[in-house]
């Protein structure tokens, strides 16, 4: 990264719904970060087509080109999402598995928030799944926020002291990425 621009962080919300939790949480982060921090959320998720390595080949659909180059271009990337029949949304799974063979994803920063305490199951399998990709996690950077309702948007979660002191243990950890 060099030192004249602002640190790139990609955040990936797991949920395609409208008021999700995990993309408040997302939100109230991009809110929270200072000017030497970015935080873009990515918004297309669901544009992805089905993963098929026939269609790995080039050129691959367009959907794949922009989410390939929306993660090359971070300098991090922070994953928040829900938990669904003990794992991660299918959606989420699919956007990585078109990152498997992405040479630009491989030792990549990540953090990831997880917005519920009893959500570990997905935690766990977002993790190992990961781990595999060869991304690199900042354990420093990934925590569980103690959030037990879905109603709360980002400018409400940024009132509670917890979560706001957690979401900046989260930037303090990535922009140590700069430093490096």
């Amino acid at each position: 990264m060099s030192p004249t621009r602002p640190l790139r962080l990609l955040a990936i919300s797991g949920s395609l719904r409208a008021k999700s939790a995990n993309t408040s949480v997302l939100l109230a982060l991009q809110a929270q970060a200072s000017a030497e921090v970015t935080v873009t959320l990515f918004r297309d998720l669901a544009e992805l087509p089905h993963f098929n390595p026939d269609l790995d080949v080039a050129p691959v659909p367009a959907a794949v080109t922009a989410w390939r180059k929306a993660v090359e271009s971070a300098d991090a990337l922070v994953f928040s999402s829900p938990e669904y029949a003990h794992g991660v949304p299918g959606s989420l799974k699919n956007a990585l598995d078109w990152l498997v063979s992405h040479e630009a994803f491989s030792n990549k920063p990540v953090a990831i928030i997880n917005a519920r305490p009893g959500a570990e199951h997905a935690l766990a399998s977002l993790r190992e799944t990961l781990t595999v990709m060869n991304a690199r996690l900042l354990d420093a950077a990934c925590v569980t926020l103690p959030l037990t309702s879905n109603a709360l948007d980002a400018p409400a979660l940024l009132l509670l002291p917890a979560v706001r002191g957690q979401l900046e243990a989260v930037l303090v950890a990535l922009r140590g990425l700069a430093e490096h």
